[in-house]
């Protein structure tokens, strides 16, 4: 099952009445922006006891193409490696 940002807002408007509907969208793309921010500038982010994402930069090489075996040259990009806590891997793979 995924999850639209609506449905997250939603649910969290549900569990906080108090709270404005406005307010927790504006929360939520400002921890959004916060999270893809900091990755841009090659810093690690860690929720403690949730996950971390970390960038990694994938160096530019030469590959070759299998169509035409020619070779082509990969420009430097970056990647996002995904690491989840223990404790969430355990509540995933509860069994029901």
């Amino acid at each position: 099952m995924s999850a639209t940002k609506q449905e997250i807002i939603n649910k969290i408007s549900r569990n906080f009445p108090n709270l404005y509907k406005k307010d927790i969208n504006k929360l939520f793309d400002i921890f959004l922006f916060e999270i893809t921010k900091a990755l841009s500038n090659n810093e690690r982010v860690e929720l403690r006891d949730v996950m971390t994402f970390e960038p990694k930069i994938q160096k530019k090489r030469i590959s070759l193409n299998p169509r035409t075996l020619e070779k082509v040259e990969t420009p430097e990009k970056k990647s996002i490696l995904f690491k989840c806590s223990k404790e969430w891997k355990k509540k995933i793979n509860e069994k029901k």
